[in-house]
């Protein structure tokens, strides 16, 4: 069966009553005016609040010449509708159930794609595809499978480019030097040091922090791996059933909390992380250096330890470290999948299926993909990768600041599949020189050890459907509050919030999960 990421739960099921607009296939030809239904097309495109001086994320340097390209090349007419980044789900779902979606929309979400296409909500695109989606094919053509339900593709899927794990554990490299300690390799040997780490305070600052945790509740990347290391997957079964988003509820996952609580009350956790939802104050205080060690977003953290290399004016604070061993001594890293978003249209844009495809096939022209993503300006280095603007220079000529957010299909680039490549444009890329070649030669490295994939298949179960959205938010807050709770309390908490766990659903979510894998193997 082939790897694929298993992506998060999403929202109730639609009713088809809500999405179904009972329009049929155009019959559009490349040229076509918009008296036809093909002339001008509505691409939804993410609002982070970063637009140039002058420019919205709708109107901006970038999207003008997508606009550009998209007359000239097909005579079609491009418009771009923002939402929120923060909330673009919950708008999505919003804008399909109204009828007023644009004609291109997309989610990371699995469930919500889902369920879209079985109750009715989206364009059948297979007939475009095959007609119109030549490059799609030639180039991204591995990940389509996931957009397809039943025979029929409902979605054309994102390819990522380098490939990355989804979570990536910090160390103060000069902190354990100051200690006389060598880089931890194991559980206990970070235990020993963040005990350290809290009795002597390396770095003399006025509130040391040896393990730095957040309170988001959208995300278990505070804790998954350390988590995740406690459970032995035996087998691709256990892999499927429990993925990633249901890992903390995996058997063994349960120690691995129970650890973490120990931990808390030894004074080695952030103490009432738990409160610090949006990450306020996890941020600030790794930006200031009071913290020995963190577990987070793979490369998002380069943005705080650059804040607090300046502040410190030195560069080998913060490396990456793998010390989450398995039962056997091993290491296992969830990877990144190589599909991201699924990329939708509309029932009620079925008329203009041709159009978006003939969008979406010329997206993956890798070349194409490059010039969206670094601007049509930008130049290569000596080795053939690209250089991205600064954002002052961004800025100034009235591009977005994530432009990459307008690149819908393709980030598999020839050198994303280049470590050397890789690592010269990370170092190139640095917006102040914080960290030499080494450092993101090591980087690269020591994230990949143990890389793993979960296993995961296009198909959504009704219970994962019903349900997946709420249990997977409610299990974040399972951990965080054993995390948290009084040690003697621990066992009977652990059953209690558990059991809640069940009734919201999470025993069918796993059944279907495991009756579906039996399934496929038959």
């Amino acid at each position: 069966m082939k790897k694929v990421k298993f992506l998060k739960c999403g929202m109730a099921v639609l009713t088809a009553a809500a999405l179904i607009t009972g329009c049929s296939l155009g019959k559009e030809t490349a040229g076509a005016t918009a008296a036809d239904g093909e002339g001008t097309i509505k691409v939804m495109v993410w609002d982070r609040g970063d637009a140039a001086p002058g420019t919205t994320v709708e109107k901006n340097t970038q999207t003008e010449w997508i606009r550009k390209q998209m007359k000239e090349k097909y005579n079609i007419n491009v418009e771009y509708i923002s939402v929120p980044r923060a909330s673009s789900d919950d708008k999505l779902n919003i804008m399909m159930s109204g009828g007023s979606a644009p004609d291109i929309v997309f989610t990371y979400n699995q469930s919500i794609f889902y369920n879209f296409a079985k109750n009715g909500g989206l364009a059948d695109l297979t007939q475009a595809y095959e007609a119109y989606g030549p490059d799609i094919k030639k180039y991204v053509s591995d990940v389509q499978k996931m957009g397809q339900i039943e025979g029929k593709q409902f979605g054309i899927v994102k390819q990522r480019g380098v490939e990355a794990p989804k979570h990536t554990a910090y160390i103060r490299k000069d902190w354990l030097e100051k200690l006389g300690m060598q880089m931890p390799k194991t559980k206990k040997e970070l235990e020993t040091y963040l005990q350290a780490v809290k009795d002597k305070n390396p770095g003399g600052v006025s509130e040391v922090i040896p393990w730095a945790m957040s309170g988001r509740n959208d995300t278990e990347k505070g804790y998954l791996n350390f988590v995740g290391s406690y459970v032995d997957l035996k087998e691709d079964r256990e892999a499927y059933v429990y993925s990633d988003a249901y890992m903390a509820v995996a058997p063994g996952a349960v120690e691995g909390i129970k650890k973490l609580n120990e931990f808390y009350y030894k004074g080695l956790i952030t103490k009432d992380f738990a409160t610090d939802t949006n990450e306020d104050i996890y941020k600030a205080k790794i930006s200031a250096g009071d913290v020995g060690f963190f577990l987070d977003d793979s490369e998002r953290p380069w943005d705080y330890i650059t804040i607090m290399n300046q502040t410190l004016g030195a560069k080998n604070t913060f490396v990456p470290v793998q010390c989450f061993e398995l039962s056997d001594g091993s290491y296992r890293t969830p990877f990144e999948q190589r599909y991201g978003m699924f990329l939708m249209v509309p029932k009620t844009s079925e008329k203009k299926v041709e159009a978006c495809m003939k969008y979406l096939n010329w997206q993956a022209d890798p070349q194409v993909a490059e010039n969206i993503v670094y601007t049509a300006e930008h130049k290569r280095d000596e080795n053939g990768v690209p250089i991205k603007l600064s954002s002052e220079e961004l800025a100034s000529r009235g591009y977005p600041g994530t432009c990459d957010d307008l690149n819908l299909v393709n980030l598999s680039m020839d050198w994303t599949r280049s470590k050397d490549a890789i690592v010269s444009k990370w170092y190139k890329d640095q917006s102040v020189d914080w960290a030499d070649p080494e450092w993101f030669s090591n980087f690269y490295d020591i994230r990949a050890e143990g890389k793993f994939r979960y296993p995961v298949d296009s198909y959504i179960s009704q219970a994962e459907a019903d349900y997946g959205l709420n249990v997977e938010k409610m299990m974040i807050e399972y951990v965080y509050q054993l995390i948290s709770c009084s040690p003697d309390e621990f066992d009977r908490f652990q059953e209690a919030e558990y059991n809640n766990l069940v009734n919201a659903g999470l025993q069918k979510i796993l059944d279907a999960r495991a009756e579906h894998y039996d399934s496929m193997k038959k």
